[in-house]
């Protein structure tokens, strides 16, 4: 059976847990080959497969370190930015560095990216390109979200400009936007509260479907928007958030 992505070469940053890597395993399930990035090398160890994925280390803060990245691996058909750093806290939280790492991680890291991806995508006058950004951005204020949610604003920003320069030449820039979702972030930050267990019911209430979203779930809405099958859409963010914004 053919996949849905037979024929494409992804590349995906923060492969090496969460939404990174369920994405990373979805599109080889899907036939495509996927190179899977991390700065944490040992996270991929168990994901290097010849048929299907190959792993390479990124750190996606360092410029060199993707140039040198793309120029190895070549064109890619499909980049997906999973990568990014939660800062919890309200703005008076939030120190400069706090600030400066939020966007420099969740912002500045998809910007180096795509401008190292477009070159051989508009060579070949086809491309696809998910960002990974959050209901907690331009879409909805999230409380003791200040850092994160103007980064990933920022970031739906900067895709809606590169969907818009780029329309005219076979180049696709999408925002999958999710809600709270199980990943081991996530369960981080549940365990490092006084009281983990109020923390994820707290979580859970968020959404009205009264659970968190999966990482699979995730993963099939950003195969979709890599996909041939959303071949007329571009610019547009998809919210997968199990009704938290309604």
């Amino acid at each position: 059976m053919v996949g849905r992505l037979t024929g494409k070469r992804a590349l995906v940053t923060g492969a090496g847990q969460g939404i990174g890597r369920a994405v990373a395993l979805a599109m080889a399930a899907e036939d495509a080959q996927v190179i899977a990035t991390s700065r944490s090398p040992d996270k991929l160890a168990d994901l290097d497969r010849a048929d299907a994925i190959s792993v390479s280390a990124m750190d996606v803060t360092d410029d060199t370190a993707i140039k040198k990245t793309f120029a190895e691996v070549g064109p890619v058909d499909i980049l997906v930015n999973c990568a990014g750093w939660v800062h919890s806290g309200t703005i008076l939280d939030c120190d400069d560095a706090d600030w400066a790492r939020s966007l420099d991680q969740n912002v500045t890291a998809c910007f180096r990216t795509m401008r190292a991806a477009l070159p051989g995508m508009l060579a070949r006058g086809s491309g696809s390109i998910v960002n990974i950004a959050s209901v907690a951005s331009s879409i909805t204020g999230v409380a003791n979200r200040a850092a994160y949610g103007a980064s990933k604003a920022a970031l739906i920003g900067l895709s809606k400009a590169v969907a818009r320069d780029f329309i005219g030449q076979g180049i696709r820039c999408n925002v999958l936007a999710p809600g709270t979702t199980e990943s081991p972030s996530l369960n981080e930050r549940i365990n490092a509260t006084p009281d983990p267990a109020a923390t994820r019911a707290a979580f859970i209430a968020r959404q009205p479907m009264g659970r968190l979203g999966t990482l699979e779930e995730m993963a099939a809405a950003c195969v979709y928007l890599a996909s041939d099958e959303s071949t007329f859409t571009t610019g547009t963010v998809l919210v997968v958030d199990g009704g938290q914004t309604l």
